[in-house]
Order: C-alpha cells, then structure tokens, then sequence
C-alpha cells in the first residue's frame, strides 16, 4: 500500500491513543501526507514530544482519558471549533493479563471492556454529530475479535464488540455519507505484550520470538491506505497478519 499523498487532498485526522505503537505511526505518516492532527493520550510528555517533533501538522494535543466519558466530551467540545475530523481513527485499546476465565482479574477486565469499547463508543458518539459527508471512521479491531483463542476471553470478547460495532456503525451512518472501515492487525510488536504482562519484558519478547511480526508502520499503512481513497471508495474490512501467521493462535515459528 502507498502513495497516500496522492489521492483526496489531506484533511483533518483525529487519532486516540496517539502516544506509542499503531497511534504514533498513524500519527507520522498522516503528518508525512499533509494532515492536519488532533492527537489524544494520556501521557502528556509523550503526546509533547511528538507535538514536537510534527510541528506544525499538530492543531491539538490532548491529554484525556477515553474511559472518562465527561473527560472525552470536555476535550472535544475545546478542539471542536476548529477541528472537526474528516478522519476519526479509534486506536485507543489495549489487552491486559493472560489468565482463564475463572482466574480472571476483574480490575483488567474493566481496564480492557471501558477502554477497547466503551472508549470507542464516548468518541465516536461525540464526533459523528459533527462530521461531515465524505469523513471516514477507521476503528482498530484484532484478529482477536474474528478468533477467540484461551487466555483471551475478555479481550477477544472486547475485540468480537468492536467488529460488530464497525458493522453496525457503518449502516448507522451510511445515510449521512460517513463511512466506517476497521483495521484488525494479527501480532504486532508495539508495548501491546509489555502492557498485557504487565511490565514483564521477556515474556512480551517471546510473543514475537521465532518469525517477523508487524511492525506499527505496517499497520498505519493500512489504516492511511483507508484515508487516502476517493470518497467513492470505502475499504471496509482489512484483517492484516504477519506472513508467518495463519490465525490467532496457527504460528510458523523457526527454532
């Protein structure tokens, strides 16, 4: 997938969970392709350094969490004036722990449940009242949400809400010319494995030990592939997975 520069002129990208992994890449390609950015984290030194190292593509930073429903309302009534996306990309979401579900840890499940969907559904709700014909909502599923797979019951279970959600946001809001594709990436290496081992670095690594995973690049390719198309042209659904993977849990790995 390329020349994203070359399609419909750039307009304005609104990217949650903008400080690391599949964000900050989406973030530095959209920037690259002359979009004007809103980005949103909840580590503000990290959304500050990218701020600074944009520059100008930056219109807004914005330091909220998505769980926080009256706090996603407050950030984007303060940007709204100015900046109303052509490009809202969902990416905020992460997976915690590896346990079954009879030992599951109900703090996860709902760090998982109120981020992954109840985050996706505080934004969109706020911004599709305001966007326009022609605007894309890209929202980051999982190869997860297709396939459940043991030890992931409550994160596939958050993933499995947001294709459902895709579909139905896309006939929502298909009337109003506002289209709806999803990006659901198989193993990537990002912080995703270090957050869901909960800082435990070495099992994170051997996630991805044995063959080539995705790298965050390779997914905000996707995801500005989606951006970039005319507005005749809606890519709805892109299940993106590292060549040595065949599922959720079917590996090619080299010893």
């Amino acid at each position: 997938m390329k020349n994203h520069e070359t399609q419909n002129a750039p307009g304005r990208m609104f990217i949650t969970g903008a400080t690391s992994g599949f964000g900050e890449a989406i973030a530095r390609m959209a920037a690259k392709a002359g979009y004007a950015l809103a980005l949103t984290g909840r580590r503000s030194d990290r959304l500050k350094a990218l701020q600074a190292e944009l520059g100008d593509a930056v219109q807004h930073v914005l330091c909220f969490d998505v769980r926080d429903r009256e706090g996603t309302a407050e950030a984007i009534l303060s940007c709204s004036a100015d900046f109303i996306p052509t490009v809202l990309v969902n990416n905020a979401g992460l997976a915690v722990g590896r346990e079954p579900i009879d030992q599951g840890i109900y703090n996860d499940w709902d760090r998982m449940i109120d981020t992954n969907v109840k985050g996706l559904l505080n934004v969109t709700r706020e911004w599709t009242p305001l966007m326009a014909p022609g605007s894309r909502i890209i929202n980051i599923g999982s190869v997860a949400g297709r396939q459940a797979y043991p030890g992931g019951a409550v994160y596939n279970a958050s993933k499995f809400a947001v294709h459902g959600l895709t579909q139905a946001m896309r006939m929502d809001l298909l009337p109003r010319g506002i289209q709806v594709a999803q990006v659901a990436p198989g193993a990537a290496e990002t912080e995703f494995s270090v957050v869901r081992f909960k800082g435990d670095e070495a099992a994170a690594n051997a996630v991805y030990g044995g063959y080539t995973p995705l790298s965050a690049e390779d997914v905000a390719d996707a995801v500005m592939y989606i951006a970039s198309r005319p507005e005749h042209v809606s890519i709805q659904d892109v299940l993106i997975m590292p060549a040595a993977q065949a599922s959720a849990y079917h590996f090619h790995k080299l010893q």
